[in-house]
């Protein structure tokens, strides 16, 4: 008789049960798997590749891998990267114009990238540095880290437009009894004296051999009720510091300095560096306190130079010195723009100004306004517009030309095809020679415009 199975009793009945007969090797088929996530996936758990990227981004600063990444890892880490990152990390390391945008947006509410040729990373570092010496205080801020900035933006700087220079803080008198400290000489051992009355642009220049735009105001914004004359001070050190920075940047095409009680003697320093700068187009000197011995030197260098824009709009220029910018202008070929609104010519400088408009073929642009002109000013211009060729622009605004002024304008611009543009605003010159000056003004327009449709190439289909 065969033996029978070890869980089968003989007699044939029930076998036990299994629990019973092996307890451990039951309790192993009798686990389950019981999930309280029902959402969870094998999904969720992130690739090796996610995890590599987080800790690349986490360990940046200390470790900055991005060029070593495929396209795709490099722009996840350029979007995930902080904003906050030192420069000296990313200013040369990162090109990649989402992630300045990213920069901008973190500093500034209003970014207008059309002003910066499109650039994101050329706007954050010309704002920064901007900043940067908007808010240096001489021998009080660190200079340092205005060079680092400049040093590593040396290649996206191409302007600069310094709304205020800081002067240096006004040391507290001394305190009573205290006693000078005196040398063995005699002399005061420490003057107190600032290093510097603004941020020396000699500091940076070197480093800023693209900037092709610089706009300066010697001057606090937003001083209210803290202000004092001290604070809008252009003096002779800032002159001679300004003057050697000028000379360095070769490059330089617009050169702005406003509101900074420039006067005579300030301008002649400024001019001498400036006589026969290799690229420099557009002065800007309005709202200064320039007079003729001043724009003397002005017109020296309209004559040595290649100047397109000149604007010494509200200062004191009188006849003398219209008549020196005057004779410039008679022989210069470059300039285009001229705006001496807010002077004191007067008809001497204004006749002399338009005579030279007789020989002079190159200006498009005249703004005499508010410069106590009269009825024989008017005279000359009127031979002007009747033979110049050139002039686009004029305007004569706030002027008491008068009526018989009015008719003689009339008279020189009804053969005149050029201008477009004549701004005869409170010049008294009468209604009806307005009416007429306009009409003729219309028909100019109209022509320009159908010679700018001719000149336009024709579009693809």
């Amino acid at each position: 008789m065969p033996d029978l199975p070890s869980d089968s009793n003989v007699s044939g009945s029930t076998p036990l049960p299994i629990f019973q007969r092996n307890p451990a090797a039951d309790l192993r088929k009798m686990r389950r798997v019981i999930t309280e996530d029902f959402s969870w996936s094998l999904a969720m758990v992130p690739p090796l590749s996610e995890l590599c990227l987080q800790q690349i981004v986490s360990n940046f600063e200390k470790n900055p891998i991005l060029d070593k990444l495929v396209p795709k890892h490099k722009t996840k880490v350029l979007d995930r990267i902080s904003t906050l990152l030192p420069l000296k990390v990313t200013a040369n390391l990162i090109s990649d114009e989402s992630y300045w945008k990213r920069c901008c947006a973190q500093r500034w509410a209003v970014c207008d990238i059309s002003q910066y040729r499109g650039s994101w990373k050329r706007l954050y570092f010309e704002r920064h540095l901007q900043n940067l010496i908007e808010c240096f205080i001489p021998d009080l801020t660190d200079a340092q880290s205005i060079l680092e900035v400049a040093e590593l933006g040396k290649d996206y700087v191409a302007k600069l437009e310094i709304q205020q220079l800081l002067p240096p803080v006004k040391l507290e008198d001394k305190k009573e009894g205290e006693v000078d400290e005196i040398s063995d000489s005699g002399s005061e051992v420490d003057l107190d004296l600032p290093s510097m009355d603004h941020f020396d642009l000699n500091l940076i220049a070197n480093c800023l051999h693209g900037l092709e735009e610089l706009h300066l105001v010697y001057g606090v914004k937003d001083c209210g009720v803290n202000f004092q004359w001290n604070l809008f001070n252009f003096t002779e050190q800032d002159c001679v510091s300004l003057a050697k920075a000028l000379q360095i940047f070769k490059n330089l095409k617009v050169f702005r300095l406003n509101k900074s009680k420039v006067d005579d003697e300030k301008v002649r320093v400024l001019v001498r560096r400036l006589l026969n700068h290799p690229s420099l187009v557009h002065l800007d000197l309005s709202h200064n306190k320039i007079s003729d011995r001043g724009a003397r030197a002005v017109g020296k260098l309209m004559s040595q130079s290649q100047l397109r824009i000149l604007n010494l709009c509200n200062n004191n220029v009188r006849s003398n010195g219209a008549q020196a910018i005057a004779h410039a202008l008679s022989k210069n070929n470059s300039l285009t723009s001229l705006n001496l609104r807010l002077n004191h010519i007067v008809d001497e400088g204004g006749q002399a100004l338009c005579q030279a408009l007789l020989h002079n073929t190159s200006l498009m642009t005249l703004h005499l306004g508010s410069n106590e002109l009269s009825e024989p000013t008017a005279s000359v211009l009127s031979q002007v517009l009747s033979q110049n060729t050139t002039i686009k622009s004029i305007s004569l605004s706030c002027n008491r030309i008068g009526l018989d002024g009015g008719k003689q304008l009339l008279e020189g611009i009804t053969d005149n095809k050029t201008l477009v543009e004549f701004d005869l605003r409170l010049t008294e010159i009468g209604q009806e020679s307005e009416i007429f000056i306009n009409q003729v003004l219309q028909n100019n327009q109209e022509q320009a415009r159908l010679e700018a449709l001719e000149k336009r190439p024709p579009s693809r289909v």
